[in-house]
């Protein structure tokens, strides 16, 4: 397989997997993926973020937000983020340190 055929196979897979999780999967949230996977759509749309500066491309984190999310963060939070418990907060520090921070 050529590299632009693998480029436009991986490109089509994110986007399938932006679209699961932005239309179907919305109840998930980004602590909880966070907790079990180590990453989260915020995480995706800071890897867009540094592809985009890789390549000479200027984009601050909440651009890259918009374009990962479809709309300001703001507006996904308040329609689909709810309150983290205690457990899940305690959980996502060891997880940020772990795949964020040391990442």
């Amino acid at each position: 397989m050529d590299d632009a055929t693998r480029t436009e196979l991986e490109a089509a897979a994110f986007r399938t997997l932006q679209k699961h999780l932005m239309e179907k999967r919305t109840d998930v949230q980004n602590i909880d993926l966070m907790n079990l996977a180590g990453f989260c759509r915020n995480c995706l749309s800071r890897w867009m973020q540094e592809a985009a500066a890789e390549r000479g491309i200027e984009m601050d984190k909440e651009e890259a937000r918009e374009l990962f999310y479809g709309m300001p963060y703001d507006a996904w939070k308040a329609q689909n983020q709810t309150e983290a418990t205690d457990a899940q907060n305690e959980a996502f520090k060891t997880a940020f340190e772990e795949n964020v921070t040391k990442g």
